[in-house]
């Protein structure tokens, strides 16, 4: 009978979510059902693809879906959002990358505040970009964290956190698939305890803190100055955007798949081939090119690009 009254209960919150990505598209579809969603906030669309075609954010598709309010306000700052949000007497808001800094009227709004699911385990990697951060700088795990959030960027306290390994093979696209689903379910199991009284903020340790600054584009051009392992790193971290690519014979060569080798026989800049498949020098070991994408081409694994590629050795290297 108490399980009951606790369900009944979580319904009875006022609840408005905020995200836009697909990371917060699987939050916002757990709460589903669970809490009583009174509204929506989520980014306008945006031009995508090559069509540069207006497009909702994932979070806005499930919410109409759902049936539910949805504002998409270009700030949130301005009068007319924060009323309009105001008008929906939140009790409590939850936030999954919204990408928006929330102020302090907003933040002061609900009754049980804001509660954020942050995908890393903080205080590592706050800030804009934690999943690609994570990759990029090689850790060997990273998580989950929900918090309280304050004034500043994932500086709150801490409610739960949940850790896991990240797999060589993850790219940014599948861990934050992982991410996504352990976020779901932890911020369910957090939020009655938390409602309760039970669950209290801890403090970060600052002097761990480290930042995860917004991508740009231009991020994903490969320097084959840089070793390779770091190369690697950067596809992984940036598929599926920005994605990582080079020039070569006036083409963009798009890098999907690599991995990485210790010969040193590759000079940094000169192109050769490991083990049948396509390879660039860096100043540290080689970079396997094991999937590419040839502009205007689909994709293709390196072998079946080699065939076309007459001329892509200025190396007579050949590794294995």
């Amino acid at each position: 009978m108490r399980e009951c009254v606790k369900i009944v209960a979580m319904n009875t919150v006022r609840t408005v979510f905020m995200g836009s990505p697909e990371f917060a598209r699987s939050i916002l579809k757990g709460l589903i059902g669970e809490y009583n969603l009174v509204g929506v906030v989520t980014q306008p669309d945006r031009p995508a693809g090559r069509g540069k075609v207006l497009t909702p954010p994932p979070v806005k598709v499930l919410a109409q879906e759902a049936g539910l309010a949805v504002m998409q306000p270009e700030r949130l700052r301005r009068p007319e959002a924060f009323d309009q949000l105001a008008a929906w007497q939140p009790e409590l808001i939850v936030v999954a990358a919204f990408g928006q800094i929330l102020r302090q009227n907003v933040l002061d709004l609900s009754k049980w505040g804001c509660i954020n699911v942050h995908a890393s385990l903080l205080p590592r990697w706050r800030g804009a970009a934690p999943i690609q951060t994570a990759i990029l700088h090689g850790d060997s795990h990273t998580g989950v964290t929900i918090m309280k959030m304050d004034a500043g960027i994932d500086t709150g306290g801490i409610l739960a956190q949940r850790s896991i390994a990240i797999d060589p093979l993850d790219n940014a696209a599948s861990l934050t698939s992982k991410l996504a689903d352990i976020g779901a379910t932890l911020l369910l199991e957090t939020l009655p305890g938390y409602l309760a009284g039970g669950i209290q903020p801890a403090a970060q340790d600052e002097s761990l803190a480290t930042y995860a600054p917004m991508i740009k584009k231009e991020d994903g051009l490969l320097d084959f100055s840089q070793p390779a392992e770091l190369l690697h790193h950067k596809v992984r971290a940036y598929n599926p955007w920005p994605g990582t690519s080079f020039v070569w014979d006036g083409q963009t060569l798009k890098v999907l798949r690599s991995s990485v080798s210790d010969s040193d026989k590759i000079q940094a800049g000169q192109r050769g081939i490991i083990h049948g498949m396509p390879a660039v020098g860096t100043t540290q070991g080689a970079l396997i090119l094991e999937e590419i994408q040839p502009a205007g081409k689909k994709p293709m694994p390196g072998k079946v690009f080699l065939n076309g590629a007459r001329n892509w050795t200025n190396t007579i290297t050949e590794v294995g």
